[in-house]
């Protein structure tokens, strides 16, 4: 049995992929309900990718709002994510609250056992398993861990493995409240007295989220009050916009750190566990479960017995780069949004023209902030080995749709490679050209949808690679 501590987003979506693979999972939660508070809004659009991989993007897209931009550094002009190589050229607007309890129907469809009022508080580990301590509670029995824990995490504390970073040095404020005149839409405005961006949210709510000259210190400022965001807000746009009802009123500020390993014997981290950053881009959520996903199958793969353990290796090498690009990127978008003297309003105004003047700089930033860039590094040489597979049209189906399965893909767009076992494989050549797959004869697509071996011309033979698809 695998044990996953958090059923957040990026718990939930592991526990699903675990049991897609066939592994038993239990989700160890401590709150004994769901958090009604979204400290996420945005769904990326390699996220959506990755539920549609699954067969469930249309319930996230039937209750999300689609935004066809995104912003970098909360910058004047927006990158256009319409130009992005993927069915979903958009970000989709959908609280926390809402994906997690999505995820949660997958994760319980899947077969996950979710306990809640479980609070873990320690573990130990030997080489045939993890044992969990949860309070008040008999101990638990497991073969890996995984830590999907939040920032303060019990389970990277008791593996022992350091989280590097810096302290925060300032701090950001966000309300959910009910406007009596709202604006007629999402509302971005940055200046001298400081920054806010107001998007409405399900139920009549809008978040109102900044941050001003005041918020640059080192310790965390009091509890925010009603009173303290009219007064920003008021500052900054001048308006309070009939503010009142206050449904949630929080804090956060720019710790940035980062595990310094992802796993450690029998235990892994993921998700927030991994990585803290200040909550710019919107990308948090959607990095944990593209962590989850390069794990989970994996994890499921050593866990039935066909894959060596040193398989989990790859997790972190693959992904703890991602990380520290995250953190990179976070950390520059940060000075752009808290960048409140003349010198960062000049900055930020040049790099807000060159995102309007250079299209390919505009397409850069949306392809990492979306994720779409992502690639891991591979052998063999092909130009396509670990990146992210598009959804191929196939004759009468897609790349995606085959993913469903969770095995690896074997695409025989020749139709001559040999007969292989234990992949799902599909013959015939693509129905729709795609530039970058030009002259491919046949590429293995992993369950996570990163090519994992391509190869041109009559002579590709994807035996070595299938054979070899664990290592």
């Amino acid at each position: 049995m695998i044990v996953i501590v958090g059923a957040g987003p990026v718990g939930l979506w592991l526990a699903a992929e675990l049991r897609l693979g066939g592994a038993e999972v239990t989700v160890l939660e401590d709150r004994r309900e769901p958090d009604p508070h979204s400290k996420a809004l945005t769904v990326h659009p390699r996220t959506l990718e990755l539920l549609a991989c699954r067969g469930i993007a249309d319930r996230f897209l039937a209750e999300g709002r689609r935004i066809p931009d995104g912003h970098f550094g909360g910058l004047d002009d927006r990158m256009d994510f319409g130009v992005l190589d993927t069915p979903f050229p958009f970000t989709l607007a959908l609280p926390q609250a809402r994906t997690e309890a999505l995820l949660e129907e997958h994760a319980r469809a899947a077969g996950a056992r979710i306990l809640r009022g479980h609070r873990v508080t320690g573990l130990t580990q030997d080489p045939a398993g993890v044992t969990v301590e949860i309070a008040g509670r008999p101990p638990l029995r497991a073969a890996y861990v995984v830590g999907c824990d939040g920032t303060r995490s019990v389970v990277r504390g008791a593996a022992g493995i350091a989280f590097p970073g810096t302290d925060a040095t300032t701090w950001g404020w966000l309300g959910d409240v009910v406007l009596d005149a709202p604006p007629p839409g999402p509302v971005s405005v940055c200046g001298p007295a400081g920054g806010l961006m107001v998007v409405p949210l399900p139920d009549g709510v809008h978040r109102i989220v900044g941050s001003d000259p005041d918020g640059a210190r080192p310790d965390r400022p009091g509890a925010l009050t009603l009173e303290e965001l009219r007064a920003k807000v008021v500052a900054i746009s001048g308006g309070d916009h009939g503010m009142r009802d206050p449904r949630w009123l929080s804090r956060f500020g720019n710790a940035t750190r980062q595990a310094e390993r992802y796993r450690s014997g029998r235990v892994l981290l993921a998700g927030d566990a991994a990585h803290m950053h200040f909550p710019a881009g919107g990308v948090g959520l959607n990095v944990g479960v593209q962590d989850a996903a390069n794990l989970g199958w994996k994890l499921a793969a050593v866990v039935r017995g066909e894959a060596p353990d040193a398989l989990l290796d790859t997790y972190h090498d693959e992904r703890h780069p991602v990380g520290a690009d995250l953190l990179a990127s976070t950390r520059a978008q940060t000075a752009l949004m808290t960048g409140h003297s003349p010198e960062g309003q000049a900055l930020r105004a040049l790099l807000s023209g060159l995102i309007a003047d250079l299209p390919e700089l505009s397409r850069t930033l949306a392809e990492r902030l979306s994720a779409l860039s992502v690639a891991y590094p591979a052998e063999g040489g092909h130009r396509l080995a670990g990146t992210r597979a598009p959804d191929l049209r196939l004759g009468d189906t897609r790349l995606f749709t085959l993913l469903g399965t969770g095995r690896h893909v074997l695409l025989d767009l020749a139709g001559g490679a040999p007969p292989t076992e234990g992949v799902t494989r599909h013959r015939g050549p693509l129905s729709v050209p795609h530039a970058d797959w030009t002259g491919v004869a046949a590429a293995l697509i992993r369950p996570d949808g990163h090519v994992a071996w391509a190869g041109d011309g009559p002579d590709a033979d994807p035996r070595a690679a299938v054979a070899g698809r664990w290592r």
